[in-house]
C-alpha cells in the first residue's frame, strides 16, 4: 500500500487531505504534516475540516491555512482522508470528495470501514501521524521544525501526553527524533494543555456542574446545551479534554459527553432542533468503539464517538441501560 500511495502522490498535482469533524491533535497534526510535505514536493493542496479548529491547536504550522468549505474539486486528482473510520466523518463534504478520482485513506481506527480505492490502516500504530511519519520518510521529504511539530503534536495528543494503552515504542522514538529536528516539548505542551480563555474555564464549571453518575458507579456523563455555549460565549471545540475529568472519576469505566451539535462548530443554529455528539472515553475496560459503531459512529476502543437526533433524555436513557452491563 505504501508503493501506491508514493506512486498516487508522485503522478498527482491537485491533491485534497480532509479530517473529520470536531478534529482532535491527531487530525490537525498529521493533516498538517503531510500537507506541508507534498507542498514541499511541489504539489498543490487543500488542507480541509469541516468544524473549526480548536483554538489549543491553532499553533500549528498551516493550521491558518485550513479550509472549512469546498467550493467543487477543483481539479484535484487524490483525495486523502486522515484519522477518518468512515468517509462520511469528514462530514457534509462526503458526497463531494468521494467525486475525486483517488480517495486514499489513512487511518488507525479498528472501526474503520476500508473505505477508498487505497487504504492504509494500521490499528497498532499509537496515531495516525505515526502512519503519516511512515510515509514522509518513504517518499524522502526533508522534515522541518513545522512537519516535526506537527508530528508530535498528533502523537503527544492521541497518547494522552504519553498515558494511554496505545502508547507503543514507536511513540516515544518518533517524537524523541522529531525533537531533534528542533521541537520544543514545552511549547507544545503550553499551547495544547493552555493556557485557557476565562469563558472556557466557565464551561468546564458548567460541564463539571452538570455530571452525573450511574447507580452502578461506572458511568458518568456531562451534558452541555446550545445555552451552555452561548452564556460563556464559547463553542465546542473548547470541550477538548473535558472528558479527562469524567472518566478519571475513581471507579468510572466509561465517560460521555453530551453536546449539541452546531453548524460549523459554532453557536449558530443547530443542525437540528435535536442534534448532539455524544464522545466516550473508556478506562481500558470496555470498547467505546463497538458501543459508538451501535449509534452510527466510530473510534478507537478506549476513545470513541457518535451524533445522534436523539433526545437527550433518550441518550441519558440508552448510555444508563448499558451501564448496567458494564
Amino acid at each position: 500500500m505504501m508503493k501506491q500511495i508514493i506512486h498516487h502522490f508522485n503522478n498527482s498535482k491537485n491533491i485534497l487531505l480532509a479530517a473529520h469533524v470536531d478534529p482532535d491533535g491527531d487530525s490537525v497534526g498529521s493533516l498538517t504534516a503531510l500537507g506541508l510535505s507534498l507542498e514541499s514536493l511541489g504539489k498543490k493542496i487543500t488542507l480541509y475540516s469541516e468544524s473549526a479548529i480548536p483554538a489549543v491547536y491553532r499553533f500549528l504550522p498551516a493550521s491558518d491555512r485550513i479550509v472549512r468549505t469546498i467550493n467543487g474539486l477543483n481539479g484535484c486528482d487524490v483525495a486523502v482522508i486522515l484519522d477518518c473510520s468512515n468517509i462520511d466523518r469528514v462530514g457534509k463534504a462526503a458526497s463531494t470528495i468521494k467525486q475525486i478520482p483517488e480517495i486514499i485513506n489513512i487511518d488507525h481506527h479498528t472501526t474503520n470501514t476500508n473505505f477508498g480505492t487505497i487504504q492504509l490502516i494500521d490499528t497498532w500504530a499509537c496515531a495516525t501521524a505515526e502512519i503519516v511519519y511512515r510515509i514522509i520518510k518513504n517518499i524522502g521529504v526533508r522534515i522541518t521544525k513545522a512537519i516535526a511539530t506537527s508530528i508530535y503534536t498528533g502523537i503527544l495528543t492521541d497518547t494522552g501526553s504519553f498515558r494511554f494503552s496505545n502508547t507503543n515504542e514507536s511513540a516515544f522514538a518518533i517524537c524523541k527524533e522529531m525533537v531533534e529536528y528542533g521541537v520544543d516539548p514545552s511549547y507544545v505542551a503550553e499551547h495544547v494543555y493552555g493556557p485557557f480563555s476565562l469563558g472556557r474555564l466557565k464551561l468546564l464549571n458548567r460541564a463539571l456542574d452538570s455530571l452525573e453518575i450511574s447507580a452502578t458507579g461506572k458511568l458518568s456523563i456531562m451534558t452541555l446545551t446550545r445555552d451552555v455555549f452561548e452564556k460563556t460565549n464559547t463553542h465546542p471545540e473548547d470541550t477538548d479534554g473535558f472528558l479527562n475529568y469524567a472518566r478519571n472519576i475513581k471507579d468510572i469505566k466509561v465517560a460521555a459527553l453530551i453536546q449539541h451539535q452546531l453548524n460549523g462548530n459554532r453557536t449558530e443554529e443547530p443542525v437540528s432542533e435535536n442534534c448532539y455528539h455524544v464522545s466516550l472515553r473508556s478506562d481500558g475496560t470496555v470498547d467505546v468503539a463497538a458501543i459508538a459503531s451501535a449509534f452510527g459512529g466510530g473510534g478507537h476502543r478506549n476513545a470513541a464517538g457518535f451524533s445522534t437526533e436523539l433526545t437527550i433524555s433518550e441518550i441519558k436513557s440508552k448510555l444508563l441501560k448499558l451501564a448496567e452491563t458494564i
